[in-house]
C-alpha cells in the first residue's frame, strides 16, 4: 500500500497526515519502546500504529528490517503566531500565500501547527495542500503551495532547477564604502545542529545580487542560487547585517514570544512559467519593509 492510500487508512488529523518510521525489524512494539520509550509503546497499545500494508499493529507485530510504520505524533506546545496569512491568488492547481513573519513553512522540530502549511490547510480545507518551495521561518512574503499530491513535483521542479526568478527586499544600514550594486559569490555551508551557515573557501555555490535601490537602507536582493540563508549571509558579509537578523552576524537568544521585531527580508515578488497550463505567472506581496528610525 502506498502512502497516500495508507493516509486514506489513518486519515488527516489537525491538517497533518501520519509520520512515517522506518523499522531495523523485529518486534515493532519493543523497537518502539527502545527509540521513543513508554508514549510510543502506548500508542502501539492503543491500536494508533499502523504498517505499510495498512494493518493496524498489535503487541505481537513483527517486521523485517527497511519496513515502515505510520503514527500521528504528539504535538508540542507551540505559541501561537499572532499574524494572519493573507490568500493572494488561488485555483484548482495552485494557492500563493502572503506568509507573515515568525511562521515556519512547513511541520519541522518544535513548529509544528504554528507553520503556513498546517494552518492553510485548516483555513482553506484542502488537506493535500504543500508547499512548492520553503521561506525561512523570519522570512516574510510569496509563498506558493500545490492543491493536489500529483502536482507538487511538478512546480518543485522549478524551483530545485532555478526558473523561477525570486526578488527579496531588505532594510538594512548604508555604508557608501560599499560600492553597489553588486553580484556576492561565496560558498555557503549549512551544517545540521549549527544555527549559522558559514562561508567556506571553494567553489561558489550561492550567488546574489545586491542593489540599493533608496537611500534610506531599502535593498532588492535576487538571489540565483538558493542556499539555506543565502541573503542573511550575503548581507552580513558585506558587513551590512539585515536589521531584525538574530543569526548574523551574532546569534541573539529571542523568547519564543517575542514578535517585537521581524526580521526586515521580505519574499517580494516570485515569476515563473507555469508547467500546467503554460502561462506566465507573477505573485507580489502586499507587506512592506518600513523604515527603521535611528
Amino acid at each position: 500500500m502506498t502512502i497516500c492510500s495508507l493516509r486514506v487508512v489513518l486519515g488527516v488529523r489537525e491538517a497533518l497526515g501520519p509520520a512515517r518510521l522506518r523499522l531495523r525489524g523485529g518486534s515493532v512494539l519493543a523497537e518502539l519502546t527502545v527509540r521513543f520509550g513508554e508514549p510510543a509503546r502506548a500508542k502501539v497499545l492503543a491500536g494508533e500504529v499502523v504498517d505499510d500494508d495498512g494493518v493496524v499493529v498489535d503487541a505481537h507485530t513483527v517486521r523485517p528490517p527497511g519496513s515502515l510504520v505510520f503514527l500521528y505524533r504528539d504535538l508540542p506546545d507551540e505559541v501561537p503566531v499572532p499574524f494572519d496569512i493573507p490568500v493572494l491568488y488561488r485555483d484548482d492547481d495552485i494557492v500563493v500565500a502572503d506568509k507573515p513573519h515568525f511562521l515556519a513553512t512547513m511541520p519541522r522540530g518544535s513548529h509544528v501547527v504554528q507553520t503556513a502549511l498546517v494552518r492553510l490547510r485548516c483555513q482553506l480545507g484542502l488537506p493535500e495542500l504543500s508547499p512548492a518551495h520553503r521561506l525561512d521561518r523570519l522570512t516574510a512574503g510569496v509563498l506558493l503551495f500545490t492543491t493536489r499530491r500529483e502536482l507538487r513535483g511538478r512546480y518543485q521542479k522549478l524551483f530545485a532547477a532555478g526558473a523561477v526568478r525570486k526578488t527579496y527586499l531588505a532594510r538594512a544600514a548604508v555604508d557608501p564604502a560599499v560600492l553597489l550594486p553588486r553580484v556576492v559569490r561565496s560558498r555557503i555551508v549549512k551544517r545540521r545542529g549549527q544555527l549559522q551557515a558559514v562561508c567556506e573557501p571553494g567553489a561558489p555555490n550561492a550567488q546574489t545580487v545586491v542593489e540599493l535601490v533608496s537611500p534610506d537602507g531599502l535593498y532588492r536582493l535576487t538571489p540565483r542560487t538558493g542556499r539555506t540563508h543565502q541573503l542573511r549571509v550575503h548581507m552580513a558579509s558585506l558587513g551590512l547585517p539585515i536589521i531584525g537578523d538574530p543569526l548574523y552576524p551574532n546569534v541573539i537568544q529571542v523568547a519564543a514570544h517575542d514578535f517585537s521585531l521581524p526580521l526586515q527580508l521580505l519574499a517580494q515578488r516570485i515569476e515563473f512559467d507555469d508547467p500546467v497550463t503554460g502561462s506566465r505567472r507573477e505573485f507580489s506581496s502586499r507587506r512592506v519593509t518600513p523604515p527603521v528610525g535611528p
